[in-house]
């Protein structure tokens, strides 16, 4: 007897494919190699004789010029047949860059390897981000860019492990350290090109930068907006190192307060890895603003815990446990929620856009923290992040009065 095909039940598609997969193993790798470069910069500027404000002008010039990457590189491969192609070529330049900081004599060259190395991460970013997105059913988003942050981390934890297991063992020779950072680097452009498989799509067609603007639904730009506040506020979290260092030297001495300052980054770290697949998975089963607003209140009550509690060990725990969960939520349901407001022609742009949000917040924060923690003190300084914490996760009333587009359905076209 035939059977209709009708009858049959419709397969359900498996969020994690091969190129989740992959988009996480590239994470992973990358992360690992530039972490190795990054754990290790600071000391090689101080054996060229850089005084510290290099450090301060490399990275602020690199970050700069990594935000600005992101929005062209969105609004310019959404217009292609192809994004795979830029993805590769951004993982390569990023490799490159990196370990080319071992030919660097002078604290400028380490400035435009740095910006090299940066310049080819942004242009990859929102187009690792919309492989990704492109990847999966809308139901799983939360779940696959919660594994593709998952793993980034894992590169963070493992990266500076590498580097002083590195230096260590070659007599502190930082020129094999950058040329180690090669293999990683080349392997995440590999996992791109081998194992990620593109799904066929129909490039936007040429329309003018403004107007691909303008094109973004409301929902969107009102993210935007708590995206951009909370931004404002959240500063680097290296500065969580020198807050516990300096806290905790007062009763045990400068050595013992940064050995036990770099351990909490380490466990912040894991926080970070261990809750972006939970934040992924919580995303997925709930509604994506009101996680994210529970993160970003997360964020005040750190900040708080900064302001109110005393400077004991304990507390300090409690801090980069927050940290690294807030984080976990923040980086995972933001990515999430963007591919879900959007329309998957226009994911390049939304993720260059957003990532240039916080690519200028990351920026301007550690900046006006920083200057406030040195004119006016610590407490000053975390309630400036404190009220933008809150401000941002109060913007997200107006974005869970907008309509969010449900698993499964596309949105309007605008």
């Amino acid at each position: 007897m035939a059977f209709a095909a009708t009858s049959l039940p419709k397969a359900k598609a498996r969020w994690l494919n091969r190129t989740v997969l992959g988009i996480g193993l590239a994470s992973l790798f990358s992360d690992w190699s530039h972490e190795i470069a990054t754990a290790a910069m600071p000391a090689f500027l101080a054996t060229l004789g850089a005084a510290a404000a290099w450090l301060g002008l490399i990275e602020g010039v690199s970050d700069g010029l990594s935000s600005f990457a992101k929005m062209a590189s969105g609004y310019y491969t959404d217009r292609l047949q192809r994004r795979k192609p830029i993805a590769v070529a951004g993982y390569v330049v990023t490799a490159i860059g990196t370990a080319s900081l071992g030919l660097a004599t002078n604290a400028w060259h380490v400035l435009l390897a740095r910006a090299g190395a940066w310049l080819g991460r942004g242009v990859r970013t929102p187009v690792r981000k919309a492989l990704l997105a492109g990847s999966v059913d809308r139901a799983a988003y939360g779940r696959a860019f919660g594994l593709e942050r998952m793993m980034d981390t894992v590169g963070a934890i493992v990266g500076p492990a590498s580097a002083l297991l590195i230096l260590q063992f070659s007599n502190h020779n930082y020129r094999l350290l950058f040329a180690l950072t090669l293999i990683p680097g080349l392997l995440a452009a590999a996992v791109i090109a081998f194992l990620v498989k593109e799904r066929d799509r129909a490039p936007v067609p040429h329309i003018s930068f403004g107007e691909r603007l303008r094109l973004l639904p409301a929902p969107y730009r009102k993210f935007l907006v708590a995206v951009g506040l909370f931004g404002a506020g959240d500063f680097a979290h290296t500065m969580l190192i020198l807050l516990a260092t300096q806290k905790l030297a007062v009763v045990m001495g400068i050595g013992k307060a940064a050995s036990i300052a770099v351990s909490l980054y380490i466990l912040h770290n894991v926080f970070y890895a261990g809750f972006s697949f939970v934040a992924g998975w919580l995303a997925d089963r709930m509604r994506k603003n009101w996680l994210l607003a529970i993160g970003y209140a997360l964020a005040g009550a750190m900040a708080l815990a900064i302001m109110l509690l005393p400077p004991t060990v304990a507390t300090f725990v409690l801090i980069f446990l927050c940290g690294g969960i807030y984080v976990a939520i923040e980086e995972t349901v933001e990515d999430s929620l963007c591919a879900e407001l959007v329309d998957e022609s226009h994911h390049g742009m939304a993720f260059g856009v957003l990532a240039t949000v916080n690519g200028v917040g990351d920026f301007l924060s550690s900046i006006v923290v920083g200057a406030l923690w040195t004119a006016m003190g610590t407490t000053v300084a975390f309630a400036y992040s404190a009220v933008l914490f809150f401000c941002g996760r109060h913007a997200y009333h107006d974005v869970a009065d907008a309509r969010i587009i449900s698993p499964g359905k596309s949105p309007p076209n605008r």
